[in-house]
């Protein structure tokens, strides 16, 4: 940044703080307002990403206590005189200073003497030997940039993304790296490795890299937040007459559950602590009652099915519901 620019921008009017604020509460208010005006957070927006650079500038010199220091003194000297290159006024411009230094190139004269003109030899040095460096307050735009992104895709199956497992991927730019797909990791969600981007071009903090995870469906469980969903076939007389069933549960033995007599295709019978696992908590096992009708029966087992309906319960199990439709 233009050394004139320190003159002309009031950091503390740009970041809304008092002269006095602490280092925390700038600290707060930066974060507060990087969080509203990110690109990220304002995608195409250029009068946000603009904010951003200008609030980023304001905060790169008054988080450090040597440049706000230093710019507290400039401000100072500027509010009773405009420093501007030329001009009439009796006091001379702020690049004259430099173009008699630039005159006097070969004389021992360094920057320091330069500033004691304005410093009166007391204070900190101008810059602290920090002059021109990327990090500094003299860049014209909001102190160092974020690395970019790096994206990758991969597609695991369904047992690896409940018990999460390292894997081994290449981001779009053809990099190779690791990355740990944790324990109930779900279709569609991203993980990201913070720092292991792009590097940021003027020393700020990398990029990082964002992989979107695709699950492959099971053919037997379905998830259902951090449940398991599986529906188990029982056979009439079992629904009837009640039983005991094996269940499969994922990556387990099977477990044994009690079908109750009467009961109907649809029932969900759960059981406790064997859905997916993760830093979340533990799902459960959610059973669904199907009860299987054969497609073909022999002459006993069609003899049988009709002494059943006469002695069987009688009446119509739909008479409740044609009551309620004309009812409505």
């Amino acid at each position: 940044m233009a050394s004139q620019d320190w003159f002309e921008k009031d950091f503390y009017k740009v970041l809304g703080v008092s002269k006095d604020a602490s280092a925390s509460d700038l600290k707060k208010t930066y974060r507060k307002l990087a969080r509203q005006y990110h690109p990220d957070s304002n995608p195409g927006d250029s009068a946000a990403e603009a904010k951003f650079k200008e609030i980023s500038e304001a905060y790169a010199v008054l988080s450090d206590p040597t440049q706000r220091e230093e710019y507290d003194q400039i401000r100072a000297m500027g509010s009773g005189a405009r420093f501007t290159a030329g001009g009439g006024g009796t006091g001379g411009g702020f690049d004259d200073v430099f173009s008699a230094f630039t005159q006097n190139r070969g004389s021992a004269q360094d920057f320091d003497d330069i500033f004691a003109m304005f410093n009166q030899g007391g204070g900190s040095r101008f810059g602290s030997g920090r002059f021109g460096q990327p990090s500094g307050g003299f860049r014209g735009f909001g102190g160092p940039q974020r690395g970019g992104d790096v994206r990758a895709r991969t597609t695991i199956d369904f047992v690896t993304a409940a018990k999460g497992e390292t894997i081994s991927l290449q981001s779009e730019d053809g990099k190779p790296f690791k990355i740990k797909i944790p324990a109930g990791v779900a279709d569609g969600q991203k993980i990201r490795l913070r720092g292991k981007g792009r590097p940021s071009p003027d020393g700020g903090e990398s990029g990082d890299i964002v992989v979107e995870v695709a699950v492959r469906p099971h053919p037997v469980f379905v998830r259902d937040g951090l449940n398991l969903r599986v529906v188990v076939p029982v056979t009439f007389a079992e629904a009837a007459l009640g039983a005991t069933i094996e269940v499969p549960t994922l990556g387990g033995d099977p477990v044994k559950l009690r079908v109750a007599p009467g009961t109907p295709s649809g029932r969900v019978l759960r059981v406790k602590g064997r859905g997916i696992s993760s830093a979340k908590g533990t799902g459960d096992l959610l059973a669904e009652v199907q009860v299987v009708v054969p497609a073909h029966l022999d002459d006993a087992a069609r003899e049988a099915l009709a002494h059943f309906v006469e002695v069987g319960p009688q009446g119509n199990p739909r008479a409740d519901l044609m009551s309620k439709a004309q009812a409505s």
